[in-house]
C-alpha cells in the first residue's frame, strides 16, 4: 500500500483502540441521567494502554459532558 511500517503500526493501535471501546460496558443510572464504567474494565484497561491516556482519567471523561 505505500504505508511506512511505523505509520502502519500507529493506525494498527488506533483500529484496537476504537474496536476496544465499543466493547466497553457502560452502566446507566438513574433513567439514563447518570453513567458509570467499571475501573476493572479489560476493555477500558486496553484501550488506555493502546492509545497511553491516564485510566482513572478516561474513566471519569466518558461519563461526564464538561
Amino acid at each position: 500500500v505505500g504505508v511506512k511500517e511505523s505509520y502502519q503500526m500507529t493506525i494498527f493501535r488506533i483500529i484496537a483502540a476504537i474496536l476496544h471501546l465499543g466493547n466497553l460496558e457502560i452502566q446507566g443510572e438513574r433513567d439514563g441521567e447518570f453513567c458509570n464504567v467499571s475501573s476493572e474494565d479489560e476493555h477500558l484497561s486496553k484501550f488506555c494502554s493502546l492509545l497511553g491516556v491516564e485510566h482513572s482519567q478516561m474513566q471519569h471523561w466518558l461519563c461526564h459532558r464538561k
